[in-house]
């Protein structure tokens, strides 16, 4: 940012502060997720499949289509991400009562144990990577990062 505020000192480019910072951290954390999941021999798309469908009360059950609105990915990346946990064992999709032509998608008990213990190592990773931060600050950083998600529709 110094090389080009000397460069172009007509612009600003203070926003490189903040957008290049984020690329990093989100870059570093992704790395630091990606450890506690494949203890538990997770991607990033199973453990999101998982969680959506436990998080989702009993009997731990969504259509596709709620599942990609949920995890905010297509229903291609569901379809993929689904049938690796199919062949897994950890959910099972089967026809959909009243219609044949809808689906639904089911953690199965192994799968229900699997998405508690790493759900776990998860949040205590989560905790770890925020710790530096106060309950203040988390609270206002939360707050910004919402504020600015909203504004650009993400």
């Amino acid at each position: 940012m110094a090389q080009w505020r000397v460069e172009r000192p007509d612009l600003d480019v203070s926003p490189q502060g903040i957008i290049g910072r984020l690329h990093r951290l989100a870059a570093h954390l992704n790395e630091e997720l990606a450890v506690v999941y494949s203890q538990f021999d997770l991607g990033h798309g199973e453990f999101d499949v998982l969680a959506t469908l436990r998080r989702a009360g009993a009997p731990y059950e969504l259509t596709p289509s709620d599942l990609a609105a949920q995890t905010m990915v297509s229903s291609g990346a569901v379809t993929k991400r689904v049938d690796r946990c199919v062949e897994h064992g950890w959910v099972t999709r089967r026809v959909g009562e009243g219609d044949a032509r809808s689906r639904v998608v089911a953690l199965t008990p192994a799968g229900l144990d699997l998405i508690d213990s790493a759900f776990e190592a998860h949040m205590a990773n989560e905790q770890r990577l925020v710790s530096s931060l106060d309950e203040l600050e988390r609270t206002r950083l939360a707050g910004l990062l919402e504020k600015w998600g909203r504004t650009l529709g993400a």
